[in-house]
């Protein structure tokens, strides 16, 4: 809801903006209204560019304060696309008309949102019922923050704690232990979690964080030592109180659309860029052993479908009936994934695009097809699927496997199949379009310094 009503506010004030400065230039014709639209529709594109919708953090509902420096960004980001375009309609006085357009905007802008989150901060259904974990001096502070802090839209309505103290707990109904966190959110409907100091293990704090997550819900965290944290700017504070969010980033349909974006574009122009490489890669597979250029394997896909992983073949065609031959050298010790530092079955060319990562070039073909992402989860066979066993292990299919990810930046091949299963667990609980553009930027250092490729 604030997303959207910022997005609407911000529509209305770039048409106010673009609108009245063509007024005060005396252009009122078919150019200047088609100069305001082309703003109106610019000005909320620049904005989500740099991540001014992002509604997953306290401060983002409490106050605009904190958009400052990224809206400036955003209005200059606009200045000279809005000069480009007063210029491609002719329009008179366009430097005059921009500047007047964009001093417009950022104080239209600032009033808009204000107004929207003014008129939000009155809306009872859009508080956030905030459950207590843990109890005690600190978990009462936490209680008496929210409650003096009203614009943040936090009730508190419970504690959950395998062991209560006696001395500083909020008066609020205790709601059950650490193992019924999962069930308490559901019954009691429950939007947002803070975990104050509690006797809880790491473990079962772990646990209920993943419980969260996988329900949807935000998790605030106070820091221990939360007293001299001052100087820590990462931190959402509510009355001096610091806390470490864990948002729970939802895949809405912009976002994946602009992913599905993200992935068509890049995939295009990888194709273009590697054209060449590919077909001398082909060509040495070709010339080396008999057997077909590409390899296709089963592959489980989003929500658990198939589809046809494409390669580059680095192998000798009699590679899967060797198999059983050479298992007792086997190196992972996870007892799922197989993986020989020295395989045998690779050939001399599949060693060299193995080093590299070439042989993988042709699954861009699967993202352009819609089968895969340029970034995501590692692409699995089923009998590795079938050996996620925990229920958190499944939300790594939420999202198209990736020809790249977390896996191929942080260890490739040395990675075992439960660290590569929390690292993609870590990606697709935090997803984000900026998260993506990094891991790109990250994966090329890692493939030529050949790390873990094998």
């Amino acid at each position: 809801m604030l997303a959207r009503m910022l997005y609407f506010g911000d529509s209305l004030a770039a048409c106010g903006a673009a609108a009245l400065a063509v007024a005060i230039l005396g252009t009122i014709t078919w150019q200047g209204f088609a100069f305001a639209c082309c703003t109106t529709l610019l000005w909320p594109l620049a904005a989500f560019s740099i991540g001014l919708y992002r509604s997953d953090q306290l401060a983002a509902w409490a106050s605009a304060v904190t958009e400052i420096p990224r809206g400036f960004v955003a209005v200059l980001l606009i200045t000279w696309p809005l000069f480009g375009i007063a210029s491609a309609l002719q329009l008179d006085q366009v430097v005059t008309l921009t500047f007047l357009t964009v001093g417009g905007i950022a104080a239209l802008t600032g009033i808009a949102r204000t107004v929207v989150r003014a008129g939000l901060h009155r809306a009872p259904e859009l508080r956030q019922r905030t459950l207590i974990l843990g109890s005690g001096v600190v978990a009462g502070q936490v209680v008496e923050k929210l409650n003096n802090n009203i614009q943040f839209g936090l009730v508190p309505v419970g504690i959950v704690d395998d062991d209560v103290h006696d001395i500083g707990t909020p008066d609020l109904p205790w709601l059950g232990r650490f193992a019924d966190l999962d069930k308490v959110i559901e019954m009691q409907e429950i939007d947002r979690v803070i975990i104050a100091f509690s006797r809880a293990s790491h473990e079962q704090l772990l646990e209920s964080i993943r419980a969260c997550r996988d329900a949807g819900v935000t998790v605030d965290v106070v820091p221990r030592l939360f007293e001299f944290l001052d100087g820590v700017r990462a931190l959402d504070q509510v009355g001096g109180l610091p806390l470490l969010s864990i948002g729970t980033p939802m895949l809405t349909s912009a976002s994946i659309a602009a992913k599905r974006v993200l992935d068509a574009v890049g995939a295009a122009a990888l194709l273009i860029l590697f054209s060449p490489v590919m077909i001398a890669t082909a060509i040495a597979i070709k010339l080396e052993s008999r057997g077909p250029v590409f390899f296709r394997q089963p592959r489980a896909g989003r929500r658990n479908t198939s589809f046809q992983l494409i390669k580059f073949r680095s192998m000798y065609i009699d590679a899967e009936q060797r198999k059983a031959e050479i298992a007792e050298l086997n190196e992972a010790g996870d007892g799922v994934m197989f993986k020989i530092r020295v395989d045998p079955r690779v050939t001399r060319v599949g060693r060299f695009i193995r080093r590299f990562s070439l042989d993988e070039l042709p699954q861009l073909f699967n993202v352009l097809k819609g089968e895969m992402s340029l970034v995501g989860p590692r692409p699995l066979i089923f009998p590795e699927t079938a050996a996620l066993e925990k229920e958190w292990h499944l939300r790594r299919l939420e999202l198209r496997p990736g020809l790249t990810g977390p896996w191929q930046v942080y260890g490739r091949s040395q990675s075992p199949f439960q660290e590569m299963v929390r690292f993609d667990y870590q990606y697709v609980a935090g997803w984000s379009l900026a998260r993506d553009v990094e891991i790109l930027l990250a994966t090329l250092p890692a493939v030529l310094s050949g790390r873990g490729a094998y």
